[in-house]
């Protein structure tokens, strides 16, 4: 029996693999199409999820990253075809900014890791995209068109996923309930604003982050563009100004 993994059914064709035994309680979204399945995010590879993929699909599995964090594309490893966005694609040859044992010490914090899990072996995945993205390209999976928004500011290639057909917004770690990261020298504070509008424009149903709680209201969107234009009117935009506390959220800068 596998305990690592929870499923959770968006509807008859969309679901959610949460680890929550992590504090990061990081979520991948499995799409199904009429010719292939997308899986948003591979988590955090301490176990295999493509085992819980298969279970939901019988169609050919392309993985796609929201961006390359190790809590992202840690199951990677696992599937052949997976698309990246060319602002990323030196961080999956070599060139990801933290070291090795960052990574690990993000891992190992503060979870009930699986007895045989050994963090020697916990690898950051390395490899050559099947497919490059770049902003307003379509991932046409069969009867789903999901179109690709280049949203940097947590990440150089951060991208979010929109369904205009259900109105549904992947939104990775661009929003999420909790503490948004802003902070590290590979983030950008001033693109993250100009992310949040450009989704915040969007008509949306249902928004689906990559962490924490799943009842996330679309509302949130505006809250954060508010959030975001006010610290900028107020030059505390940028690294080092602190953490600013919201309803939902709070901003590390």
């Amino acid at each position: 029996m596998n305990d690592w993994f929870t499923i959770e059914k968006i509807d008859k064709d969309t679901h959610i693999i949460s680890e929550y035994r992590h504090w990061e309680e990081s979520h991948a979204y499995l799409l199904n199409g009429t010719t292939y399945s997308l899986l948003i995010d591979t988590g955090l590879g301490i176990k295999n999820i493509y085992e819980e993929v298969i279970k939901l699909t019988d169609k050919p599995i392309i993985a796609v990253a929201t961006h390359v964090h190790w809590d992202h594309i840690g199951g990677h490893e696992y599937f052949h075809d997976f698309y990246v966005h060319e602002d990323e694609v030196n961080w999956l040859a070599g060139e990801f900014p933290l070291t090795m044992e960052q990574v690990k010490g993000f891992v190992v914090e503060d979870c009930d890791l699986p007895e045989d899990f050994n963090i020697d072996d916990y690898k950051f995945f390395q490899g050559t995209a099947t497919r490059v993205l770049k902003d307003n390209d379509v991932i046409d999976i069969g009867g789903r068109s999901i179109e690709v928004l280049h949203t940097p500011g947590h990440s150089p290639g951060h991208m979010c996923f929109y369904e205009k057909d259900r109105k549904y917004l992947f939104t990775g770690d661009l929003v999420y309930i909790g503490t948004l990261f802003a902070y590290f020298p590979s983030t950008d504070p001033k693109a993250y604003l100009s992310s949040i509008d450009r989704v915040a424009a969007l008509p949306v149903n249902r928004v689906f982050p990559a962490h924490h709680n799943l009842d996330i209201k679309p509302s949130i969107l505006q809250d954060m563009k508010k959030a975001f234009n006010e610290l900028n009117d107020k030059d505390k935009l940028h690294h080092g100004s602190g953490t600013f506390e919201y309803n939902d959220f709070a901003i590390w800068l």
